[in-house]
C-alpha cells in the first residue's frame, strides 16, 4: 500500500501542478483586473484538469503500480490460496524465480491493456459513431481487464500462459464483468484505490478458486 500510494501521489501531485501552472498562464490568473469570464474559465478548466489527472493516474497505476507491487502482490494471493484450498503452496521457484516470473505475467497484461487501447483510440477517430463505441467498448474492456488483472495472480502461479487466462476469464461471463466492474470503480477512485488493490488480490484469488478452479479436469 506504501509503495501503491507513493506512486500514485507522485503522478498525481506532478501531473495536477504542471496544469495547475498552464491552467494559470492561459486564464491569467495571478494578473490585474482579471474578468469574471476568465476567473469562471479557470474553475471550469481545474475540474477538467482533476478529471484528466485521476484517468493517467489510473492508467499509469495500472501499468507501473502492476510492475512494481507484482511480487508483493502474489505473496499476498499465495496466502489466500493456502487458506482457501486448505493445502499449502508448494513453492518450485525460489523468491528472484518467483518475482521473474509475476512480472512477465504483468508485461504481458501491460501489452495487452495497451494494445486494446491503441485499437480504441484508432475507433474514437471515426466521427460520431466512433466516439460512442470506443467509450462504451472501453468501459466494457475496462471491466475484462481488471478483472484479468485480480485472477491473473493464482493462474500465473500455475505457469498458465496468457492466452489459458484470457481463456479462463472469458469463461466467467457475467461474473467477470461483475467483479471487473467493481474492481475498475475502486481502481479508478483516488486514494481509495491505494488501499483497495490488496483486497481485490485476495478476492480475485478467492473468487477464481470458488468460480473457476477445475481440479479434475486440468490446473487451470
Amino acid at each position: 500500500m506504501i509503495i501503491n500510494l507513493i506512486i500514485y501521489g507522485s503522478v498525481f501531485i506532478l501531473g495536477f501542478n504542471r496544469l495547475l501552472g498552464l491552467i494559470e498562464i492561459i486564464t491569467g490568473q495571478g494578473g490585474e483586473n482579471v474578468s469574471l469570464w476568465l476567473q469562471f474559465l479557470h474553475i471550469i478548466l481545474i475540474i477538467l484538469s482533476v478529471i484528466i489527472i485521476l484517468f493517467i493516474c489510473y492508467l499509469l497505476f495500472i501499468v507501473f503500480g502492476g510492475l512494481v507491487t507484482a511480487p508483493f502482490n502474489e505473496e499476498i494471493s499465495q496466502r489466500v490460496e493456502e487458506i482457501v484450498t486448505k493445502d499449502a503452496v508448494h513453492q518450485k521457484l525460489g523468491f528472484w524465480q518467483d518475482a521473474y516470473v509475476s512480472i512477465m505475467g504483468e508485461t504481458q497484461k501491460i501489452i495487452f491493456y495497451l494494445g486494446v487501447l491503441f485499437i480504441l483510440f484508432l475507433l474514437g477517430l471515426i466521427p460520431i459513431a466512433g466516439n460512442i463505441l470506443s467509450i462504451v467498448l472501453g468501459l466494457i474492456f475496462s471491466f475484462y481487464y481488471n478483472a484479468l488483472d485480480f485472477l491473473d495472480y493464482p493462474l500465473t502461479r500455475k505457469l498458465a500462459t496468457f492466452r489459458e487466462k484470457l481463456k479462463v476469464t472469458s469463461s466467467g461471463k457475467m461474473i467477470t464483468y461483475g467483479f471487473g466492474c467493481i474492481s475498475f470503480l475502486f481502481m479508478f477512485l483516488p486514494v481509495i484505490n491505494v488501499f483497495m488493490k490488496p483486497i481485490l488480490v485476495v478476492a480475485g484469488t478467492s473468487l477464481y478458486y470458488e468460480k473457476y478452479y477445475k481440479p479434475q479436469t486440468s490446473e487451470v
